[in-house]
């Protein structure tokens, strides 16, 4: 699903009915627990969370115009999306999160890359995504960055 929006609120106020709490919860979730630094956006036609041009001038590589995603959140057609970059760049993280995901939901993990996909509203682990929101720093992850852009671009 697309939206049309340039800011949060507008995202989330087109949203169906039953998908408008939890992407707002999800939203203050992310919010209250990640690290300093990184802003609220949109990007790339969901909600973001990014490292803005003022801390990283040289923007995502792919498009140095845009800043450089960490998270973003999306109501898709038969889901909710989490895109988190840090579990693509940090297996250490990925591990976590395998490892942690059936203490809270009682379903199997569905996810991609940096995917994770929600298909019940009533099952995203709020309090687990917190954790996970904590797990990687500003500083880290643009250190990760630099070595993984660097490698690719050889």
């Amino acid at each position: 699903m697309k939206y049309e929006a340039n800011s949060p609120e507008a995202y989330i106020s087109q949203l169906p009915e039953d998908r408008k709490q939890a992407m707002d919860k999800l939203r203050n979730t992310i919010k209250e627990n990640l690290p300093t630094g990184f802003l609220e956006t949109i990007s790339y036609g969901m909600i973001g969370y990014v490292v803005p041009h003022s801390i990283y001038p040289s923007g995502y590589h792919v498009n140095p115009e845009e800043p450089l995603p960490f998270i973003s959140i999306a109501s898709q057609k038969n889901y909710v999306a989490l895109y988190h970059m840090g579990i693509y760049t940090f297996p250490e993280v990925l591990a976590w999160l395998q490892q942690e995901y059936p203490k809270h939901v009682h379903t199997k993990l569905d996810m991609g890359k940096s995917c994770i996909r929600f298909k019940k509203m009533e099952s995203i682990p709020y309090d687990l995504i917190a954790e996970l929101c904590k797990k990687i720093t500003l500083e880290d992850y643009l250190k990760k960055y630099e070595i993984e852009v660097k490698r690719i671009t050889k």
